[in-house]
């Protein structure tokens, strides 16, 4: 059985990704490292997300973890 995730924030998180790192986005909304993984999703059954970056640019991060396009934001917050 899975929780459903909390949500962390109901806006997305902007963040500067590097080209070709890979980041670990926090699925289940216990991080305390949003929008990031520190591992508290153990006994959840929810897993981060790993996105790799395709170019040094500003990304923005689902904050509310209801995104139909995860680990990025689609506005989903706008209706919770």
């Amino acid at each position: 059985m899975s929780d459903a995730p909390i949500i962390s924030q109901k806006a997305p998180y902007p963040v500067e990704v590097t080209e070709g790192k890979n980041y670990f986005w926090c699925a289940c909304g216990k991080s305390s490292r949003q929008p990031f993984c520190d591992g508290s999703h153990k006994g959840t059954g929810i897993e981060p997300v790993k996105y790799t970056a395709e170019a040094d640019k500003k990304v923005f991060f689902c904050g509310c973890k209801h995104s139909a396009n995860p680990p990025l934001c689609d506005g989903s917050h706008s209706r919770i």
